[in-house]
């Protein structure tokens, strides 16, 4: 057996380091180690409440937004205030707009160049380009002139961008004109992106840090103004995942069909819900919460299933506790994947090793829905069940949702959240118009307590986040924070059980132990 290691994995946010050991070409155990500490629980402490909403924002650059609202409602959550109707509109359109600009993003600009070749695109007959994109339905660029760039930057010997990858690995399979298909829309999503990050400044003032998702609602107060500003970006970006992402996605599937096989991790899907409906029961959100085993719902999900594992943990903080409880307190010792070998604590979710983010959402829904839930929002909103029956289909696969626990169906599964999301996005601008025409619409509500324990658990656009808070005399006397990537790149527990991410390695077949191009796919996919 043999050791490989990638460190640091790129094209992600924040320090990753993967281990794994192979045989016969076969992934048979791995170890994910997150090598940055961050510590923002104990900034927190001994300040205002309110504070926490513009501290912990700060974990991520990618998806602060989420992070800002978690925060906003743990505080909502411990000092007994309920958004008014407004505030729940103007967050889903800015949740709504991060989530398009993160899946865009993750598909073409970090993961895409694990599966598209650029430096293959080189060798694509350009009148067959154009007829493979009639063909896949997928929109059309000066093809020609993307690829004289692509061929100026080879000749001179600098990729930029595109360099650094593994470009004669044998797992590049696509044809030359999918790959230039896919590279001119990997250069359109670089503004593509910008955009839906553009709907953010208007209604956050900024990007990538928030300053109006607060504690009660929101300080955006919309004009007529503002909300078609929103709404031609909105439509523009709806537009650019329905003929680019989504077609893209169908087009280079079939190449990658055994990517079906491989990568599924635990089985286990977390999702705390997110866009709120207008009852704000996290059961009822458009994506809802929910718990799934085995491509089964559970009886039901609250924070208080999380538990946290350090026994393989580079902290002193006592193990086996909920965050409301729970201590972080780090002590690096050294990298041991017998001992301790990450700054990731061992999030379990009713004691299990649980997967959260896109794939587990939609599974989420889509079992929701096939059980008789009202996710629509609308008759021209395409929902999960919707959007995942139609890609079975359309690949051959009707009638078997189990390859969704899958590298594929992790892939496909964000860029389908992405068309949902583009949908819904819409709903929600519609409905604030409506409210304030109605003149119903309000946006804040004050605080009339000091004290308090609450939790506001969320759904970033990498998975669940949840923050637990605790609030005496106006100051804060606890906070401990589950991100996203807590649970995804968790080690293993107390019992020796692999984290997601880990179980996802498994089984993964590795061509080259030296260009390892199977397991950034995984890594990727699953987007720490």
């Amino acid at each position: 057996m043999a050791r490989t290691v990638i460190d640091p994995v790129t094209r992600i946010e924040g320090h990753m380091r993967v281990e794994v050991e192979v045989k016969d070409n076969e992934v048979v155990d791995a170890w994910v180690s997150g090598t940055l500490y961050r510590g923002m629980e104990t900034v927190l402490l001994d300040r205002s409440p309110e504070d926490a909403f513009y501290v912990s924002q700060r974990i991520c650059g990618v998806c602060p937004i989420s992070h800002s609202h978690a925060s906003a409602q743990a505080t909502e959550s411990a000092l007994g205030i309920t958004i008014p109707e407004g505030g729940r509109l103007v967050r889903n359109i800015l949740e709504c707009a991060q989530y398009l600009h993160s899946h865009i993003l993750w598909f073409y600009n970090l993961t895409g160049l694990d599966y598209v070749s650029p430096v293959n695109a080189l060798k694509a007959n350009i009148a067959d380009t154009y007829a493979l994109a009639d063909a896949a339905g997928t929109r059309q660029a000066d093809f020609g002139a993307i690829a004289k760039r692509l061929t100026a930057f080879a000749e001179n010997g600098q990729l930029s961008i595109l360099s650094g990858h593994y470009w004669d690995h044998p797992g590049y399979a696509l044809p030359p004109e999918l790959d230039l298909i896919a590279t001119s829309h990997y250069l359109e999503a670089l503004e593509m992106q910008a955009v839906a990050n553009e709907v953010v400044a208007i209604v956050a003032g900024k990007f990538s840090h928030p300053m109006t998702s607060v504690p009660g609602g929101t300080a955006f107060v919309p004009t007529v103004d503002k909300l078609d500003d929103i709404l031609f970006r909105l439509v523009r970006v709806k537009e650019f995942i329905d003929t680019a992402l989504i077609p893209d996605t169908l087009a280079i599937a079939p190449f990658i069909l055994d990517a079906a096989t491989y990568g599924g991790g635990t089985g286990n899907f977390l999702s705390w819900g997110v866009f709120e409906k207008s009852d704000l029961v996290p059961e009822n959100r458009y994506l809802p919460r929910g718990f799934a085993q085995g491509l089964k719902l559970d009886a039901g999900v609250s924070p208080d299933d999380v538990t946290e594992y350090t026994a393989h943990s580079w902290y002193e903080s006592p193990t086996g506790l909920n965050p409301a409880q729970g201590e972080t307190k780090a002590n690096f010792t050294e990298y041991n994947t017998d001992e301790k070998y990450s700054y990731g604590k061992a999030a379990r979710c009713k004691d299990k090793s649980s997967e959260v983010g896109p794939l587990a959402r939609m599974v989420v829904a889509y079992l929701a829905e096939k059980g008789g839930m009202d996710v629509a929002g609308g008759a021209d909103v395409r929902t999960p069940a919707k959007l995942i029956d139609g890609t079975l289909k359309a690949l051959g696969l009707e009638g078997k949702p189990e390859v969704l626990v899958s590298l594929l169906g992790r892939v496909a599964a964000r860029n389908l959240e992405a068309a949902y999301i583009a949908d819904i996005a819409l709903v929600f601008v519609n409905e604030l118009i409506a409210a304030l025409k109605g003149g119903e619409a309000k946006f804040w509500q004050a605080a009339e307590t000091d004290k308090g324990a609450g939790v506001g658990a969320w759904e970033a656009p990498r998975g669940s986040v949840a923050h637990w808070i605790g609030v005496n005399g106006g100051k804060i006397d606890h906070y401990q924070i589950v991100a996203p990537t807590t649970w995804l790149i968790a080690p293993r527990d107390d019992n020796g059980v692999r984290g997601p991410m880990e179980e996802g390695f498994v089984g993964v077949p590795v061509a080259d132990t030296e260009k390892p191009l199977e397991l950034l796919r995984v890594a990727h996919s699953f987007d720490p």
